[in-house]
């Protein structure tokens, strides 16, 4: 059987996670596997198909990422700079304010960024933290950005209030596969960040989630990321797939760099098994030369996150952004 000749992926048995509901999950861990393991020309060419029929791969959308709230996170995440439990040379700070917050997000806009998100290095927020969250997201709203917040584990009707703030996307990031996650992370279970999408969910808000490359996880942990993802009722509207930035001090520093043909596959998989969604090619970014993002772009990803720093680490420069996308002809939504 030659490769234009392989089947499709069948139809998923497995049982949906419990942030989903109402219908048959579609993937299976072991269809995704296939995807991921089919030759590459091949790879490309189903998930260049399915992303043409959804979006026009020459657009691409931008994202800009502020760190509202640095640092001194009591989670103990293995890949995180921000934790409390890791020296890693990142200092603690107070919320911002509001005034340098819109400014951020003024010039986001000026620099071509369609969707603002701000993130905290919280587990959760508290009511008193939220309170003034929700008015930088009524702030950023009114500039006429898209607003996204990344603040950790949300209780009962924090979603709602966001949401009525006019939050349009919250991000809540799955990590790896159940199987893995106990190995990065033991201060909150996969069930914690699953609750926490389906809150998000009933809130009517659009869900950003995704996760890491490069942990140690196998490439079974890979597809069983993607297969938790896209079996989520509905899967997400954005799904960033991040590279692991390596930082000092992190129980994963050290780790084997990922191949990025590895890489290409899984944002190829994640175009494939979520065709409507804005896959992003996200952190570990700057380390990717111009032909290993263009790669990732044939492979379907149309959306970054645009501006000089992600969270804490470094993140591509704009001009480098925009000579990039002018090079290959494509051109921000």
């Amino acid at each position: 059987m030659t490769p234009l000749d392989t089947p499709a992926p069948p139809a998923a048995t497995v049982a949906v996670p419990a942030a989903a509901t109402g219908s048959t999950a579609r993937w299976t861990v072991e269809a995704v596997q296939a995807l991921l393991d089919l030759p590459l020309p091949e790879l490309l060419y189903r998930a260049q198909t399915v992303h043409r029929e959804h979006f026009d791969p020459t657009k691409v959308q931008l994202s800009t990422l502020l760190s509202i709230k640095t640092g001194g996170c009591p989670e103990d995440c293995g890949y995180c700079p921000q934790s409390a439990r890791f020296t890693t040379g990142v200092e603690d700070s107070k919320l911002m304010q509001l005034a340098d917050v819109l400014g951020a997000a003024k010039a986001a806009k000026a620099a071509g960024a369609s969707r603002f998100c701000m993130g905290a290095a919280w587990r959760g927020p508290k009511q008193r933290d939220l309170a003034p969250v929700l008015e930088m997201v009524e702030a950023v709203k009114a500039l006429g950005l898209e607003t996204c917040a990344t603040l950790g584990l949300l209780k009962d009707g924090q979603a709602e209030q966001l949401r009525d703030a006019g939050l349009d996307y919250y991000n809540h990031n799955l990590d790896t596969s159940p199987e893995f996650y106990g190995d990065v992370i033991s201060t909150r279970d996969y069930q914690d960040r699953l609750d926490t999408l389906g809150r998000v969910r009933g809130a009517g808000l659009n869900v950003c989630c995704g996760g890491i490359v490069g942990m140690g996880e196998t490439v079974t942990d890979r597809a069983g990321l993607i297969a938790q993802l896209a079996n989520l009722d509905p899967y997400p509207e954005s799904v960033p797939i991040n590279s692991l930035v390596q930082v000092e001090g992190t129980p994963l520093h050290g780790q084997d760099e990922v191949d990025v043909l590895d890489f290409v596959r899984m944002i190829a998989a994640a175009r494939i098994t979520m065709p409507k969604a804005f896959v992003r090619l996200s952190a570990g970014r700057q380390q990717m030369s111009d032909e290993a993002q263009a790669m990732c772009f044939v492979a379907g990803a149309n959306s970054i996150f645009y501006g000089e720093k992600l969270l804490t680490t470094g993140n591509p420069d704009v001009e480098r952004d925009r000579s990039l996308l002018a090079r290959l002809g494509m051109s921000p939504l």
